[in-house]
């Protein structure tokens, strides 16, 4: 038995001997892929970014609240404050025509008399409070108080910017002005009620601070790389459901399947050596993946991954993962009667799978429905496992689910190729 399986691994080493160019690209196109993505996606994940976002600013109103936005936009680490091109002052038509052609990515713009007029709003809603209580001193019959309408800071965004570069923008322009009207506030209260009143104190009450977890002492603060490795790692290990899956249909086509038939060989010892063969595979490009991201990333400017007392669970989640891409390789193999038909919808179903599981989007910000979609992915499991393991500091138990989903998909697939198989030569 031991030396069947050994001629059928060795069978699919010739296969794949034969075609080297097939082998490295399988090898390489990955690590292309994990180093590009990742020197890619690395500065969102960085705390200070070295290439800042110009933006433009036009100020129409040259007081205080526009000198306050100004000025913390400037100190920012994200972006560079623009007012001017080509040595002319912005105007809001230039600065949107900028925006809207691709330019720039955003433009603000300060509305005339934003500071003067929300200086106004502020004292005569403290006016009126301070009043009800009975503190201020009577005054001459007032005029009337004039309306001041609400005041809008106008947001220009490229039409190719993301949305979540979007609400960021929004969110921090408008704690911004929420800060300055919270001060000019405090300042309008301490006027109305006197010098003599001690100063409030005007620094924020409630605070945030993000809890980090822990492993020996040490913070665990994810980057891109912990993100990166585990899911274009998986998207190398699924792909090899193209070559598998065009071997399987290569032995039908030129009668090397009919060949296996007629010896004292059964199917399973088949299918077990081409397990064998390509779970090998996997591994290798699972380690060759890691170890770039130990050694050779630091050298990229990027952080190195660390793998210190992780690994043999990775090693265990990348061997589950292989499992469950080898056994839709066979599935795919089996049915598909051409390589026309199988190299096609063998690479398109990885990609739908990734986009599915989790790798390029994540689960959480997809709709409900595509939520429930991606626990079905064979790729979410791996990636789920990947993440307990590198970022929540999880056990074998912990990830036990996930493994037993993968290698129930191996089992699932296999048994449905050997069904199929053996219907069809049965008809």
């Amino acid at each position: 038995m031991l030396y069947k399986l050994y001629q059928s691994i060795r069978k699919e080493l010739l296969l794949l001997k034969r075609d080297i160019g097939g082998v490295i690209i399988l090898f390489v196109m990955p690590l292309v892929l994990i180093i590009t993505v990742t020197l890619i996606q690395d500065s969102a994940f960085k705390t200070v970014n070295d290439t800042k976002i110009p933006i433009l600013l036009v100020n129409n109103d040259n007081g205080k609240v526009a000198q306050e936005v100004f000025e913390n936009l400037a100190t920012s680490d994200v972006f560079s404050v623009v007012t001017k091109i080509n040595a002319i002052p912005l105007t809001e038509a230039v600065a949107k025509e900028a925006v809207f052609a691709g330019k720039y990515q955003l433009a603000i713009v300060i509305p005339k008399n934003l500071s003067a007029d929300l200086q106004s709003k502020i004292n005569q809603n403290v006016a009126k409070i301070v009043s009800s209580f009975g503190v201020s001193e009577p005054e001459v019959p007032q005029k009337t108080t004039p309306i001041i309408n609400q005041k809008e800071v106008n947001l220009y965004f490229d039409p190719a910017v993301q949305m979540s570069f979007k609400n960021a923008v929004m969110s921090s322009v408008d704690k911004m002005i929420s800060q300055i009207e919270t001060r000019s506030i405090y300042a309008a209260f301490q006027s109305q009620l006197g010098e003599n009143v001690s100063g409030f104190d005007q620094k924020s009450f409630i605070s945030f601070k993000e809890i980090m977890p822990k492993v020996n002492n040490k913070e665990l603060v994810p980057n891109s790389v912990q993100h990166n490795v585990p899911a274009w790692t998986l998207f190398a290990i699924f792909f090899i459901v193209i070559p598998l899956s065009i071997n399987i249909v290569k032995e039908k086509s030129q009668g090397t399947f009919v060949r296996l038939q007629t010896n004292p060989v059964s199917n399973s010892v088949v299918l077990a050596g081409k397990t064998v063969t390509y779970l090998f595979i996997c591994m290798i490009q699972f380690y060759m993946m890691v170890a770039v991201a130990v050694f050779l990333f630091p050298h990229l400017g990027l952080p190195s991954l660390n793998v210190e007392g992780n690994l043999f669970l990775m090693s265990i989640v990348a061997l589950f993962s292989g499992f469950a891409a080898i056994g839709f390789g066979i599935l795919l193999g089996t049915i598909a009667k051409t390589q026309e038909q199988s190299a096609p919808f063998g690479a398109t179903s990885v990609i739908i799978l990734a986009a599915v599981g989790g790798v390029w989007v994540p689960v959480f910000a997809m709709p409900r429905i595509m939520q429930i979609v991606a626990h079905s992915s064979p790729m979410n499991w791996g990636l789920s496992a990947f993440y307990d393991v590198l970022l929540r500091n999880a056990t074998l138990v912990t990830i036990l689910p996930q493994l037993g989903y993968s290698f129930l998909f191996f089992i699932v697939t296999l048994t449905l190729a050997l069904f199929y198989d053996k219907k069809k030569r049965t008809v």
